[in-house]
């Protein structure tokens, strides 16, 4: 599923924009979870 996501992007003018992934702690069980989300490169450092 990446790749299409990725390859999609990259067609027409997606490169101002970045697949970015953040690991999130559950506070309830302790375990990690990712979180995936298409952003703008001028937002990057917000979404972190």
């Amino acid at each position: 599923m990446a790749k299409k996501s990725v390859a999609s992007l990259q067609k027409g003018g997606g490169k101002q924009h970045s697949k970015v992934i953040k690991m999130v702690k559950s506070p309830k069980t302790g375990s990690y979870t990712f979180k995936e989300e298409i952003v703008h490169n001028t937002k990057i450092k917000d979404w972190f």
